[in-house]
């Protein structure tokens, strides 16, 4: 998508700090961080949203939370715990719409869940 901004940055259009990046998915930390680590992590396929997932995007989202994993070894917060999130539409908040995961940790987690 020529517009989108993550599409831009997994292109090397706009600047991102890369973290993580192969042929399915790139991670990139948040310019506005909630979190001591605040890394997004995308696929490089354009999906607006968890709502236009279609039957065989299993696979690639699988594969982002394969890297979430790795990721969260790599920046040293994987024994002492991190969340991930997911926004979709304007109730959650969503304000890309290129689907992607909210890798969040470095500090004792403010707000439960449930």
């Amino acid at each position: 998508m020529t517009d989108c901004v993550f599409c831009k940055i997994i292109a090397g259009e706009l600047p991102g700090k890369i973290v993580f990046h192969d042929e399915q998915a790139t991670a990139f930390r948040d310019l506005h961080p909630a979190a001591p680590t605040h890394i997004l992590i995308v696929p490089n396929k354009h999906i607006d949203s968890v709502n236009t997932l279609v039957d065989g995007d299993e696979q690639l989202i699988g594969h982002l939370f394969m890297a979430a994993k790795q990721i969260a070894t790599q920046e040293g917060i994987s024994e002492s715990g991190y969340r991930i999130v997911t926004n979709t539409n304007a109730h959650a908040r969503q304000s890309v719409f290129h689907i992607h995961m909210h890798l969040l940790g470095g500090a004792p987690m403010k707000h439960a869940m449930g």
